[in-house]
């Protein structure tokens, strides 16, 4: 190795290295645990006298998403429609609701850990918490085991449920089912919480619509209904409260985790025969205010104080949510109302000084609030010097002053919402550390680029160009909501660069090839034909995947052609997918006949991918059963009988057994390939698989391989966008890309065929349906790779043709040990110059509005394609694949 190349290795793995250690870094500074006040609360001496006892002393709270109208209609409930904050995910709504708290966003990335134990609640003061302290009961939990893991030893009697185990509709709910008719026998309990996941795991796998939804929402009425009919029946549970919520909701998809209205309005009610005194009742069904606001909207943290005012204990420390007025009636004296009120008032006045001081809130203080310039603190304590000083002549009323109660009640909600919206506690100085190392890494990339022969005048503008718009647009909202329609456009723009320059490039070479006698007419016009064709073909796939799935924000719900081709016409689907089974049958099989007997490659092939299908086949019958019809209804027939857990994994041993296959065999054949007439392959434009010696084969067939692999972790409808890659990838193999114009078409296409295949900046485009193929329990390692594999598909096939494209050019020729490193530097320069960027802009943007909702989701994502895809795919599986193809 020459001191050059030594040199640039150096740079070059410094860059890599650096780029989780800036990641982690400014990810802990970034996403740091927020601060709570430790212990339980306790009731505050205030000169309203005693505290008021609550109406009820049972609790069943039900988290699923429905509820029962009748009892609406019939007055025996009150509904809501909750605001459940991002990320809507279960563990951060959990902590919401229980503690009255907003929590960190950290809390998404521990959602996927069930072997997480340090977002425990254990420490924490809540509303399980109090009820546990005051001794009401034995504490019951049946469901989700996302309580066990936040209430550890809290809970005297529990039947846990993986809640990342989405294929399964049924057992999951049956666990819970099973235990309610005898605990509603038993009067030893004060608590019962019961976590349904059935509908958020059909929601996960084949979307709202389901033909599976409705079914499901009728069986939970059932339980909705066994539960009241007992409290209404059996004299121990006449004192309960029941409450159901959905813990989020769902998008268009089915799936949940940012800020779309149908993620962020799930569904609240209160039930008991009680509330029938109260005389509210509501029509059900009802039209909504807005697009899912079907009745008065509270935030979800307003459980936590209503909770603990019902059942006669005190407010969580750490609450910032407001007691509900509706429930007021329930204590006809003027007084409790009041200290109800106030109560919960005081309880926020602590967290509101905690983080501004008590001068301003302090009564005699020397500073008047309401002379001082007009500020959101100033205008808070102003108004609280006000209702409190009101409150002790209401107190003694009769009838509580509905002025004052609507004064309460909008200064509650100004203190949550200031308290609420605060900036994180950042840790500026890891932030400033994240960025410095991110910074470093960006500087050793471009150092990199520059000392492995990246130097030609023209060769490096259009990455430059790439980079520098991508990186300009993370620092704005709508733009990086949108982020697909730039790497659709600049894809165009590159491909029909690249189509033009293949158009004058054989204009000017042809007439000297034919003067020099190298070429004949014939080849000329096959040229010539050929650079008209790419231009053309790659730019109707591309077009043709642009319109695929909808995404982003503003159009997710828009037509496209899965909506509007395939899901009402299956018939047009399944036969794009068997083509594509059938292409890959006809590519496989010569690469493993190139060292198999032929009747050892025949039969494995002809077990491999039939076994692929048939699980691909019977995956959507259950997935989606409304695209298995007609023919496709037919073949499943054919190839019914076994599980999908054995069929994947008898998919993943034969995929293995010829992965391994592919990287020991002994490889036969020339060190180069040669034209058909004896002329030099750089020439000439390669066909497409053609003239690939036979090292180069054992890549190509773990191409194939892997494609086949990602079509398992694919929905069916996303199975023609590989199929359409592979013509895209047989198109540019008849173009002379260098190495800068190779790298600036395998970031292009990895990140354009991310969002063709329904991906975005939200987490709730994250698409688990398959994270559970052949796996029977919750494995983080394995469900982890099976979910990257499922969303990254695209960009990882492109991975594995890009090396395609630079051993067919590059293979054989003076230097080739250094086309995959130039290949990375150029790789690891925009990785790590977009990282910056997007960290520049979480920093400058750390106190916008939309910080939680756009700008923190993005974050996350940079992080998957920085660690998952960029260094696990782009360097360490394609430079893999690389080696393999060229030793």
């Amino acid at each position: 190795m020459t001191q050059k190349s030594l040199v640039s290795t150096l740079l070059l793995v410094t860059a890599n290295l650096l780029i989780p250690l800036a990641i982690l870094t400014f990810a802990s500074g970034f996403f740091p645990y927020k601060p709570f006040l430790p212990g339980l609360a306790e009731y505050e001496p205030l000169d309203f006298g005693p505290p008021p006892t609550g109406p009820f002393d049972k609790l069943v709270f039900m988290v699923v998403d429905a509820l029962r109208r009748l009892l609406i209609r019939d007055g025996n409930a009150l509904p809501y429609t909750a605001n459940a904050r991002a990320p809507t995910v279960t563990m951060p709504r959990i902590k919401s609701i229980t503690t009255g708290s907003i929590p960190s966003f950290v809390d998404l990335i521990l959602n996927i850990d069930e072997g997480d134990t340090s977002s425990s609640l254990a420490a924490q003061d809540t509303w399980l918490a109090q009820l546990k302290a005051k001794d009401a009961g034995k504490l019951l939990m049946y469901g989700d085991d996302t309580w066990l893991k936040l209430f550890p030893d809290t809970f005297d009697r529990v039947d846990g449920t993986s809640s990342f185990f989405v294929s399964d509709f049924t057992e999951v709910d049956n666990n819970v089912t099973r235990n309610v008719a005898g605990e509603l026998e038993n009067n030893d309990w004060g608590l019962m919480v019961l976590h349904y996941l059935g509908l958020d795991h059909i929601g996960h796998k084949s979307g709202p619509r389901s033909s599976n939804m409705v079914p499901k929402q009728r069986e939970m009425d059932e339980i909705v209904q066994t539960i009241f009919e007992a409290m209404e029946s059996k004299e121990h549970l006449q004192s309960t409260l029941f409450v159901l919520c959905g813990d989020h909701g769902m998008n268009d998809a089915g799936n949940h985790g940012a800020s779309s209205p149908g993620e962020t309005s799930p569904a609240l009610v209160f039930m008991s025969p009680k509330i029938r005194d109260l005389g509210l009742t509501f029509s059900a069904p009802t039209e909504p205010k807005g697009e899912f606001e079907y009745y008065s909207m509270v935030e979800q943290s307003d459980l936590a104080p209503t909770i603990a005012a019902l059942l006669g204990f005190p407010v969580s420390k750490n609450n910032l949510g407001a007691f509900i007025p509706d429930f007021l009636p329930f204590w006809p004296d003027a007084n409790d109302k009041v200290q109800i009120l106030i109560r919960n008032a005081r309880q926020i006045l602590h967290i509101v000084t905690a983080a501004f001081g008590p001068d301003l809130f302090l009564a005699g203080s020397a500073t008047d609030p309401c002379k001082l310039e007009a500020t959101d603190i100033s205008e808070l304590a102003c108004e609280w010097q006000s209702v409190s000083q009101q409150a002790p002549s209401i107190a003694n009323s009769k009838e509580l002053d509905p002025a004052w109660l609507s004064t309460m009640s909008a200064w509650l909600r100004k203190a949550q919402d200031l308290m609420s919206s605060m900036a994180s506690n950042y840790d500026m100085p890891k932030l400033i550390l994240g960025q410095v190392l991110a910074v470093v890494a960006v500087i050793s990339g471009v150092l990199a680029v520059l000392w492995t022969g990246n130097r030609g005048k023209h060769a490096l503008v259009p990455l430059f160009l790439v980079t520098t718009v991508y990186g300009i647009m993370m620092f704005a909202s709508s733009y990086v909501e949108e982020e697909h329609h730039f790497w659709y456009w600049s894809s165009t723009l590159w491909l029909t660069y690249l189509g033009a320059r293949s158009i004058q490039r054989w204009g000017i070479l042809d007439p000297l090839l034919t003067a020099l006698r190298l070429t004949d007419q014939s080849d000329i016009r096959t040229r010539r034909v050929s650079s008209m064709i790419f231009p053309l073909t790659a730019l109707t796939i591309l077009r043709l995947i642009r319109s695929w799935n909808q995404t982003g924000q503003k159009f997710a719900g828009e037509p496209d052609i899965v909506k509007l081709f395939l899901l009402p016409h299956p018939k047009l689907l399944w036969p794009l997918v068997i083509a594509m089974y059938m292409l890959l049958s006809v590519r496989i099989l010569p690469g493993l006949r190139d060292g198999l007997p032929y009747m050892a490659a025949t039969s494995l092939t002809a077990l491999l991918v039939p076994s692929a299908f048939a699980f691909k086949l019977a995956f959507t019958a259950e997935d989606a059963p409304e695209l298995v019809s007609g023919f496709a209804e037919e073949l499943l027939r054919i190839f019914g009988g076994q599980s999908l857990l054995f069929r994947a994994r008898l998919v993943f041993v034969l995929l293995g057994v010829c992965a391994a296959f592919g990287v020991y065999r002994s490889p036969t054949g020339s060190p180069r390939a040669v034209g058909a007439s004896g002329e030099s392959p750089s020439l000439l434009p390669s066909s497409s698989w053609g003239k690939l010696t036979s090292l180069a084969m054992k890549a190509q067939l773990l191409h194939h391989l892997y494609t086949l692999l990602a079509m398992t972790q694919s929905r069916a409808t996303n199975i023609p966008i590989l199929l359409l890659s592979t013509f895209m990838l047989n198109s540019l193999q008849s173009t002379h890309l260098s190495v800068p114009e190779i790298t600036v078409t395998s970031i292009l296409l990895q990140f354009t065929t991310f969002f063709a295949y329904g991906g975005s900046n939200a987490i709730s485009s994250v698409d688990l349906s398959s994270a559970y193929n052949g796996i029977s329990g919750f494995n983080v390692l394995a469900v982890g790779l099976l979910t990257l594999i499922g969303n990254w598909a695209g960009p990882i096939f492109w991975t594995s043709a890009t090396n395609l494209l630079l051993l067919e050019r590059y293979h054989g020729k003076h230097g080739e040990e250094r086309v995959f490193t130039r290949h990375a530097a150029l790789l690891t320069a925009f990785t790590t110059a977009s990282m910056a960027c997007v960290m520049a802009a979480c920093t400058a943007l750390r106190t916008h509005l939309f910080i939680w909702t756009v700008f923190s989701p993005k974050y996350l994502y940079c992080m998957a394609w920085s660690l998952g895809q960029h260094l696990l795919i782009n360097i360490g599986f394609g430079g893999f694949l690389f080696w393999l193809g060229a030793r």
